[in-house]
């Protein structure tokens, strides 16, 4: 059965998340670090020490074909869609073998500014607009993801 795995450490949508998998009657799983407290009814949490990737590890040995991830780390989506899951990050750009590559490159050229003593942009103030799309988008995903794992 189809799971929505979500990288809640800095998501914004979690509360958006939640209500669309519900729609769907899918299951939930919060993934977050000790910094961070999640406790929704009917949602699981797992809560992992602090760490670097600890998190990302933690959700994607939970991965399966087929199941739905939320995240914004270019990194995990990359691992996750290795293991044949879907990827969307808070604004509705779902991760593919067609955009990964060139998101994580981008991560990489901006690491090396901002080493440098560069700087870039942050991002962009969250709005309505955003939010709708994400939920519109995500709602897709949920009922493409659906309607291939039935048939």
């Amino acid at each position: 059965m189809t799971k929505i795995c979500i990288d809640a450490d800095g998501c914004p949508v979690v509360s958006e998340t939640i209500q669309i998998a519900k729609e769907f009657q899918l299951e939930v799983i919060i993934f977050c670090d000790t910094s961070h407290h999640f406790e929704i009814e009917g949602v699981k949490t797992v809560i992992v020490s602090k760490g670097a990737d600890a998190v990302d590890f933690a959700l994607v040995n939970q991965i399966h074909k087929g199941d739905i991830t939320i995240t914004q780390d270019y990194g995990l989506a990359a691992m996750v869609l290795a293991r044949g899951a879907y990827v969307m990050n808070q604004n509705g750009l779902q991760y593919t073998s067609k955009n990964i590559d060139q998101l994580l490159y981008s991560r990489h050229l901006n690491q090396k500014i901002r080493q440098a003593g560069g700087r870039t942009k942050g991002p962009k103030k969250r709005t309505k607009e955003i939010n709708d799309k994400f939920i519109n988008n995500f709602r897709n995903l949920c009922e493409h993801v659906l309607k291939n794992s039935n048939g």
